[in-house]
């Protein structure tokens, strides 16, 4: 792939050519893009468009409480999920300046209650998501907790040191989980001798006057302007959608457009921290082998039509949020949501990167490389494949150009070496093709903040009756204290257990299980006798969890 890269200061001349409004027509296109949110009977959103440190576009849309008529404003408080982990990150990095943590140092240093793997995890392991230590959502819910639970800091800490294994040895590859995060809000608390909550306000929220941003600790706390979770059922229904995880550092903060963009706003010229610590909190990791991946301290460094972008989205419950940040063209475009359903708020920020960013015209991709000399070998990788934790993708080969599709999207992808290939529009998505045997191929997709495993499985007969039934059982596992029954019912294999609604099994290859709803790959596991012994859980964020037979 060619690429052409100009000097900083032209850069600089080529963004200051971006007006500091938005014209009449393209605000009109904007507003189009949140038509079903725009009544009084549906939940919303809002939305800021930041250029340098002034809001050029700012809307609600919907409502905040459907059940007190209360509409969605700039000044409306949205959970922010995820979007959180970047404070988290900066909280880190202004300590680091402090001198009072060290990035490359082992979090038993600052947390010595942390189980011993006989491997060191550092602080920068955790903000890169390179640690190996498991998702406490996901333990939270193969565990048993319900959509009506609740999921607090303390619960969250002791799923995560109950763990005896980690997923992988730390640094060797990048895989998400929100328990990095839990823990360096612990680590905050333990060097600054404040709550992670105080030292977030008083070191980041308070200097750039974010005065209706929090952390709140207390679930139960009020929230002024708050706007209500919701689900969707169809066009004109809607279902309250409790927010239910009260963790800290991984999510926890409530936050408005107003305060957004003054966070946003931080990164062009820094009132709390300076340009180095900017650049630390949006440096890419690297793994053990030397290879740099898109995550930084907290967000996502990547590139759009040749920019640099800082990005990161966040949901829960019916909270879904975006916040994408322009350096090079001092913009910034923020997405709040008050409503799980399509499309959502990285989608219309997607789009609206459309109407408002133009191709850098010193940065070319030459797509020529897409056409392919070799489509016998792609051919052969063309297929749908399924991943670890769900996602079912699709190689299509066309016109000597490979594509990879999901449900409503088509990606034309870039051969960049051997059976390495990107996408041609974000080079942070990486496929990577492998031959396992004859009849059995897998990919490895990498993103910028997790990686997948995509397997396509032969078409094999159809199980016996037999073969289904010696699955049944009970199944263990000590690290979560919670079992699992296989059954077989109307020639349907089912997952139960008194914590959990009967979860459909599907059959993929011999000894190899599938739920599509959250618990992933099942790994059947069999003695030298070949008895099965137990099974072990593989969906994404959590590898290799093992549940043993009891009977």
């Amino acid at each position: 792939m060619k690429r052409i890269f100009i000097p900083l200061f032209l850069i600089g001349f080529y963004s200051l050519s971006f007006s500091q409004t938005i014209d009449d027509s393209t605000k009109k296109k904007i507003d189009e893009l949140f038509t079903q949110w725009d009544n009084s009977k549906s939940p919303g959103g809002a939305i800021g468009i930041v250029r340098n440190d002034s809001l050029i576009y700012a809307k609600g849309f919907g409502m905040a409480n459907l059940e007190n008529n209360i509409p969605n404003t700039t000044e409306t408080n949205f959970y922010m999920a995820s979007v959180s982990k970047q404070f988290t990150g900066y909280c880190i990095v202004l300590l680091a300046k402090q001198g009072k943590v060290k990035l490359e140092e082992d979090i038993r240093i600052y947390l010595p209650w942390f189980p011993d793997y006989g491997d060191k995890i550092t602080v920068r392991n955790l903000l890169n998501h390179t640690s190996g230590i498991r998702d406490d959502l996901d333990l939270a819910t193969i565990s048993g907790l319900n959509r009506f639970g609740m999921v607090t800091q303390l619960h969250a800490l002791s799923l995560i040191k109950s763990q005896r294994s980690l997923n992988f040895t730390p640094g060797k590859q990048h895989q998400y989980s929100n328990s990095n995060f839990v823990l360096l809000a612990e680590i905050v608390e333990t060097v600054s001798g404040q709550s992670f909550s105080s030292f977030a306000d008083s070191a980041i929220f308070k200097p750039l006057g974010m005065n209706h941003t929090s952390f709140p600790e207390d679930y139960t706390k009020l929230i002024s302007n708050r706007a209500n979770s919701y689900s969707k059922i169809n066009n004109s229904s809607f279902t309250n959608n409790f927010q239910n995880v009260y963790t800290l550092g991984d999510g926890g903060m409530f936050s408005n457009i107003v305060d957004m963009q003054k966070w946003v706003s931080n990164f062009f010229n820094p009132k709390v921290g300076d340009h180095k610590d900017i650049v630390q909190l949006t440096q890419k990791g690297r793994l053990n082998n030397g290879n740099e991946i898109f995550y930084a301290l907290g967000v996502h460094a990547t590139t759009l039509k040749g920019w640099n972008r800082y990005h990161h989205g966040g949901g829960m419950a019916g909270y879904r949020n975006y916040v994408a940040i322009y350096p090079d063209l001092k913009l910034g475009i923020i997405v709040f949501g008050n409503v799980n359903s399509n499309p959502t708020p990285r989608d219309m920020v997607v789009q609206i990167n459309d109407l408002l960013i133009k191709d850098n015209p010193n940065v070319n991709i030459d797509e020529k490389i897409a056409v392919l000399r070799d489509t016998v070998t792609v051919l052969k990788f063309c297929d749908t494949y399924l991943s670890n934790d769900g996602t079912e993708i699709n190689f299509v080969l066309r016109n000597k150009k490979l594509f990879w599709e999901t449900e409503g999207s088509s990606n034309l992808l870039l051969k960049v070496s051997g059976n390495t290939f990107i996408d041609s529009k974000d080079s942070s998505v990486k496929f990577i093709f492998s031959e396992i045997d004859a009849k059995k191929y897998r990919v490895t997709q990498q993103l910028s903040y997790t990686e997948r495993l995509l397997t396509k499985y032969p078409i094999e007969s159809k199980p016996t009756e037999k073969e289904l039934k010696s699955y049944e059982g009970s199944y263990y596992s000590s690290e979560l204290d919670c079992s699992f029954r296989i059954t077989l019912k109307g020639g349907q294999l089912l997952l139960t257990s008194i914590r959990h609604e009967d979860l459909v099994l599907r059959y993929l290859a011999k000894d190899e299980l599938f739920h599509k709803g959250g618990l992933g790959h099942l790994q059947i596991i069999r003695n030298n006798q070949n008895e099965i012994v137990g099974f072990d859980m593989d969906n994404g964020s959590i590898v290799n969890m093992r549940f043993n037979k009891m009977e």
